[in-house]
């Protein structure tokens, strides 16, 4: 596998769980990172830890529903680096509950923040991409291949995120481009914490996937040399299908 040593990434919702994880893991791989989240206190105390690895980190409040926003997170990482050979499109939202229950803006926050912010971050990253011949990560869910009663809105919102990204990896691959779909099952983070008690509360440490080895997964699918590429990579528990 190549080096990326020296490489620049941006991350999306970094601030903590996976993208966090993901941080870590680059910084030590001598990755330059440009950290993307709306908890700002939260990327400076994160960006402030990773250049005592030696790397530079500089956090940009970013809101993935804005376009604008998601546009300066990307072009701060060429002002400040002058090239972009990562993106991990990494930031999302689950809000379960029953279809009928579902509030307007419950739907439109994941749509918005899970379909939406993907997009305006791939529109953004992949001219800086093909100069570069470098990789855009996706992390979708076991959610997005396998029907999830408990939140089918949740799970359609990864299923458009697999589908955009296959179909992107057709559209660019041609160019050197990279695109790589990273789905993991359970993972202890802050993740549903909006309607109860997070992923990382529910679960005991063992118990399910922790974030690093998802960011494990990402490394892997950024460190691929010449023309490969991991299309999908499946990081599930032990005993997921064990619920079948």
């Amino acid at each position: 596998m190549q080096s990326i040593d020296g490489d620049t990434a941006v991350i999306t919702g970094a601030s903590a769980g996976i993208g966090e994880a993901t941080a870590r893991v680059l910084a030590r791989e001598g990755v330059d990172l440009v950290l993307g989240a709306r908890r700002l206190e939260q990327l400076e105390a994160l960006a402030a830890e990773l250049r005592e690895e030696g790397v530079a980190a500089t956090p940009v409040e970013t809101d993935v529903t804005e376009r604008e926003q998601v546009d300066a997170l990307v072009e701060t990482a060429i002002e400040e680096h002058g090239a972009l050979h990562a993106l991990v499109n990494n930031a999302g939202i689950g809000l379960e509950g029953d279809v009928e229950s579902l509030s307007d803006e419950e739907y439109h926050t994941m749509m918005d923040v899970n379909t939406d912010g993907m997009f305006y971050a791939a529109r953004a990253a992949l001219p800086h991409l093909r100069e570069t011949e470098g990789t855009l990560v996706f992390v979708a869910s076991f959610a997005g291949q396998y029907p999830r009663p408990a939140n089918p809105i949740y799970a359609a919102t990864k299923w458009w995120t697999r589908g955009f990204a296959h179909s992107l990896e057709g559209q660019v691959g041609g160019d050197g481009v990279g695109i790589s779909v990273v789905n993991p099952t359970e993972v202890r983070t802050e993740f549903g914490s909006e309607r109860g008690a997070p992923s990382e509360e529910r679960y005991d440490p063992g118990e399910v996937t922790e974030p690093s080895a998802i960011a494990e997964g990402i490394r892997f699918a950024l460190q691929q040399e010449g023309v490969d590429t991991v299309s999908e990579l499946n990081l599930y528990r032990k005993d997921k299908f064990g619920h079948f």
